[in-house]
């Protein structure tokens, strides 16, 4: 059965790169035997694989498969083989010879804490393992299907296998030497004249020898039914037939394909995902975690964006990313500041409101009724601007709870980051 993977955000960057928000996409990954599992049901070649969740079991596949295994760690984040270990394990991806070295290196995989320098803030806990056959081959490639931004059409780029690959929609800006990238339309979809040039790219001399034609189709017909804004082909190998087969793969939803994909995101695994990000979520907030200690909760994603800006501006580093959006309730801003004052590194808090249809001084209200019911150990920043700011100002000034309150933009980013010093 498919299990959906982890739901992240991307936001464009701030100028001061020390409180730029993590290079994140709002989407659906799939794990890379959800993955394999798709297109082996689109009849694409993946090799046989058996997942795990014990060292018994990883024994046992090995014993099934017969031949050298490769065991690949199932994580959503970044590449497998950039893991680090708690017992010094160096790599996610890791070759067997038998059944009793698969017991041994999955023993030291599974249910063990593992770091990547693509994993920040925290470590991950490997629960699944993917036991795969070990296939000779001659050659491996990198094949991506995404979509062209700058040309508004799918495309895909093949280039020599890369380790240092990333798993996301840059692949285009980062196309690697030697690589090559082959737009066509959504109308036309797969034809015979781009099968015919990347055959060629691929060095294959005779189409009708190879199976290039069927998988690129079928990848298609994937990408296209499924809402795929990546369809990573992280090792397309050519095996010494001369066919090629794909030996590990990552697949991206679009996020607005929610509704037309339930079967997908209805399977969604959150075991990997930031736990504060996903009680956010639940509460209609979006919240993404970041290096400094100065947090916020502002309402729109542009606020955001100025409000980290700002606090650069003055010398600070923001802690969070925290969209409260239109509907800054009393309940909102209780969940909002339990997530920030959960954070330990938080030695300040910068509230930050623009009152456009919602009206600030039921803002202040708000903010009032949640700083009431809570305790509040860290230092309160709180801007108003906007329709009936004058009130909502004199609401929280009146309060007496410790506020520090703001009128103005570059003066509340200031303050906050007065705060959060030692």
């Amino acid at each position: 059965m498919i299990r959906a993977g982890v739901v992240l955000t991307r936001l464009p960057k701030t100028r001061n790169s020390r409180s730029s928000p993590m290079k994140q996409l709002r989407c659906l990954t799939l794990h890379g035997y959800q993955t394999q599992d798709i297109l082996r049901a689109h009849e694409i070649p993946v090799p046989r694989g058996i997942l795990v969740r014990t060292p018994v079991e990883a024994q046992n596949a090995v014993k099934t498969l017969g031949k050298s295994c490769i065991l690949r760690a199932q994580v959503l984040c970044g590449h497998p083989d950039k893991l680090l270990f708690e017992d010094g394990l160096r790599g996610g991806v890791q070759t067997v010879e038998n059944p009793e070295q698969g017991l041994a290196l999955a023993t030291r995989m599974l249910n063990r804490q593992a770091v990547s320098d693509t994993i920040r803030y925290r470590s991950l806990t490997v629960s699944q393992v993917l036991v795969s056959e070990s296939l000779v081959h001659q050659e491996q490639w990198h094949l991506a299907m995404t979509i062209d931004r700058e040309n508004y059409c799918p495309v895909v780029i093949i280039s020599k296998r890369n380790d240092n690959s990333s798993q996301d929609e840059t692949v285009l800006r980062n196309l690697p030497k030697g690589g090559s990238s082959f737009t066509f339309g959504f109308s036309e979809g797969i034809t015979e004249d781009l099968i015919l040039r990347i055959s060629k790219f691929l060095g294959v001399e005779s189409v009708e020898e190879t199976n290039i034609g069927d998988i690129l189709t079928n990848l298609y017909k994937i990408f296209r039914e499924k809402d795929i804004t990546l369809l990573e082909i992280s090792s397309l190998a050519r095996l010494n037939t001369g066919l090629f087969t794909c030996l590990d793969a990552t697949l991206v939803v679009d996020d607005d394909a929610a509704k037309r994909q339930p079967d997908i995101f209805g399977l969604r695994d959150t075991t990997q995902e930031v736990h504060d990000e996903v009680r956010a979520e639940q509460h209609g907030l979006v919240y993404i975690k970041m290096e400094g200690n100065i947090g916020n909760i502002v309402n729109g994603a542009g606020l955001a964006m100025a409000t980290n800006d700002a606090i650069g501006l003055h010398g600070g580093a923001s802690a969070n990313f925290l969209d409260a959006g239109g509907q800054a309730t009393k309940e909102t801003m209780i969940q909002a500041l339990g997530i920030v004052m959960g954070d330990e590194r938080v030695k300040a808090i910068l509230i930050n409101i623009y009152g456009g249809i919602t009206r600030c001084d039921m803002i202040a209200e708000s903010i009032i009724g949640a700083a009431q019911e809570m305790t509040l150990a860290v230092p309160l920043v709180v801007r108003l601007q906007g329709t009936n700011s004058t009130e909502g100002l004199k609401l929280l000034a009146d309060a007496r709870l410790g506020l520090h309150v703001e009128s103005d933009f570059g003066r509340a980013a200031q303050r906050a980051v007065e705060l959060a010093q030692p």
